[in-house]
């Protein structure tokens, strides 16, 4: 990447400390060089992946024809895996230069355990260990969601070494429980003689969806004062999850990781797209700049902004008076926040179980298609 290539407000945003990473992948994307040229000419860093994000790439055009025809007669959730850890192996390789220039800091590629398994923390680390042996790269995270029993199995995960993307994070409640995971994990694989340095960490506070639900809720309401609080909740909630990060890395605790090598287990703002059309569509992204964090975009939003994204500084350090007002405001009203992220981790769980069985029944059609 050069100045030259890279637009200026993508420029401004890396500038401000903001590690920018695409929240999608596909076999398309590879083959073509779109990831490629997005890491050129767009400053991206990193890649995420979600179930939903393979379902549509599977779904979509030929470019896993030949892979579903040489994986015909397979069973259809190994050859889900396979394809999968394909594709996260050729973006890792990708990003292998981003990931030695950055001290592993960016250069990321995430891939997440089967959803189904979220609330078994036994099975999720036995696959979470398959995963990161087959991708076998050192710059891939394996995505664990942020589920009561997924709270145990980040540790576990940790404690082996795995770098691990926490991922489905809507509450500060339970952001302040994966951190306590994550430094649980770290203090174990600590103790086992295991070098913290290569281990890396992010937990994915989901953004988007909190305004989804929460203007609903102010929508029902109905007075002009719950109307003017739209589009508010999210970008508070998640300045708030950053406060509690500064709390976290300012602890003994941390301090003593940090002083044996540990990375910090940086904040990444998810579901970054804007839903409302009235908003900005820049609106997660401008809204949370601070150094240090990472903001994983789908390409629309990730175009807009290099379009037309302004940043105005940091938006993020020193306000979390104010967000903390903002969602006293809306409790005030009626509207629980605890509800809210409550239902949003498990919609989400369950939304990416639907997606899971979608990605296996386009796999499973394609697999009789080919070998046909």
């Amino acid at each position: 990447m050069t100045q030259s290539t890279v637009p200026a407000p993508i420029t401004d945003l890396t500038g401000a400390g903001v590690s920018i990473w695409l929240d999608d992948l596909s076999r398309e994307r590879l083959r073509s060089g779109n990831l490629a040229a997005l890491v050129a000419e767009r400053g991206v860093v990193g890649v995420t992946t979600n179930p939903t994000i393979f379902a549509k790439a599977l779904s979509s055009g030929d470019a896993y024809d030949a892979q579903l025809s040489e994986l015909a007669g397979s069973d259809v959730d190994a050859a889900v895996e396979t394809i999968t850890t394909d594709d996260v192996r050729a973006a890792a390789d990708l990003l292998r230069p981003v990931y030695d220039a950055t001290d592993g800091v960016d250069g990321r590629v995430s891939i997440e355990v089967d959803p189904r398994l979220a609330y078994d923390a036994d099975k999720t680390v036995v696959v979470a260990e398959r995963l990161w042996r087959t991708v076998d790269r050192p710059n891939v995270f394996i995505k664990i969601p942020a589920t009561v029993p997924g709270l145990d199995a980040i540790s576990r995960t940790l404690a082996q070494g795995i770098s691990v993307n926490v991922t489905l994070i809507f509450s500060i409640e339970r952001y302040r429980a994966v951190m306590e995971a994550f430094a649980i994990g770290l203090e174990q694989a600590r103790a086992d003689g295991i070098d913290l340095g290569p281990i890396g960490s992010v937990a994915s506070f989901f953004v988007s969806r909190v305004d989804s639900s929460v203007d609903a809720a102010l929508e029902k309401i109905g007075t002009p004062e719950a109307l003017d609080l739209r589009g508010q909740a999210a970008v508070a909630n998640a300045r708030l999850a950053f406060e509690a990060f500064e709390q976290f890395v300012g602890t003994d605790q941390w301090r003593s990781l940090a002083a044996s090598g540990a990375h910090p287990q940086r904040p990444l703002w998810a579901s970054t797209g804007v839903k409302n059309p009235e908003y900005s569509d820049t609106l997660y992204v401008s809204e949370l700049v601070t150094d240090g964090v990472v903001n994983t975009m789908p390409e629309p939003t990730l175009q807009a902004f290099a379009d037309h994204g302004v940043v105005t500084g940091d938006t993020v350090r020193g306000t979390a008076g104010a967000a903390r007002r903002t969602i006293e405001t809306i409790e005030s009203l009626g509207v629980s926040l605890t509800e809210v992220t409550d239902h949003l981790e498990t919609d989400g769980v369950r939304k990416f179980e639907d997606s899971w069985t979608e990605l296996l029944d386009t796999a499973s059609a394609g697999l009789k298609a080919q070998g046909a």
